[in-house]
């Protein structure tokens, strides 16, 4: 008993001060937000304390809609190029890296030891009208005049990828780097061949990388600022923008914060749809070594 209570208090006190941050800068700053969200725009952008829904019946407003729609369409293609992509790579270097395996995690997280804002200015100089992609290309004589490649959705889908696919790729990588070899051989022992192999041992013992990966780069891609403002211009406006500009642009302090609790809201809902999924992943993972051990093919009895 007096060893439980102590190891109570020790885990108390470990837990205290994560406790204590996510009270100051997550739980306080949601509160004061939801506050705002009820108070009212007065003159010049002032804060009128009288308490109305009216901001959270604009959520309604087509507009919203719009851009919210856009934000999530543009985020679910972001999500599944980065899940592509990033697979295939963490694939190769969990396999095939061999000892240089470490070499190439540090490929990928090499872009983090840059500004976010440097590296896209560098797609801007490359994506520019008389950039280096179209000189390139108007110097090959495959194109006569520039194509338009900075400024539009196309732009704003590549630098969201090219920023979040180390996001996907890293957790991706920690749950293949754990992989048991044995069980690929005694798939392989068994007669199954490496497509079955992927599909039936593979795909199912890393689905808790999977979807670590979705929500790494799902939730911030949502509601991204800076990658529209600087590749889509005005033309594509997205959530985060959209959002900022009712706090510092029309100085709509209680619309804004009811706009940011909605994103919270609905990116809460979804995350905990993800976390409930992989609730299903010891079933999965068992279904996979069942597979591997007895030849059959998972899912079957």
């Amino acid at each position: 008993m007096a060893d439980r209570a102590l190891s109570r208090r020790t885990t108390a006190l470990l837990l205290t001060p994560a406790l204590l941050w996510f009270l100051a800068f997550t739980l306080a700053p949601l509160g004061i937000m939801a506050y705002y969200s009820l108070m009212s725009r007065g003159p010049w952008g002032t804060i009128l304390h009288t308490l109305t829904l009216d901001n959270y019946r604009q959520v309604l407003d087509p507009v919203f809609l719009r851009v919210f729609l856009r934000s999530l369409r543009l985020a679910l293609y972001t999500t599944g190029l980065c899940l592509i992509l990033g697979y295939g790579l963490a694939y190769w270097i969990a396999f095939y890296g061999g000892r240089y395996k470490s070499f190439f995690s540090l490929l990928v997280i090499l872009p983090f030891w840059t500004s976010d804002l440097v590296r896209l200015y560098a797609w801007m100089t490359l994506l520019a009208d008389h950039g280096v992609c179209n000189n390139l290309l108007l110097a090959l004589g495959v194109i006569e005049q520039p194509l338009t490649l900075l400024y539009t959705e196309g732009a704003v889908l590549l630098g969201l990828v090219y920023t979040y696919l180390p996001f996907m790729v890293l957790p991706l990588y920690a749950a293949l780097e754990r992989l048991d070899p044995a069980l690929l051989d005694a798939a392989a022992d068994l007669g199954a061949p490496p497509r079955t192999c992927f599909t039936r041992v593979v795909l199912p013992l890393t689905t808790g990388g999977i979807l670590s990966g979705i929500v790494l780069v799902f939730v911030p891609s949502l509601g991204e600022m800076v990658v529209p403002e600087l590749l889509g211009g005005a033309k594509t406006m997205l959530l985060g923008k959209f959002i900022a500009m009712k706090f510092t642009g029309l100085r709509h302090w209680p619309l804004g914060a009811a706009y940011a609790l909605v994103l919270v809201a609905v990116l809460g809902l979804l995350v905990g749809l993800v976390l409930r999924l992989g609730g299903s992943r010891e079933a999965l993972q068992g279904r996979g070594v069942a597979a591997a051990s007895s030849g059959r093919p998972a899912g079957r009895p």
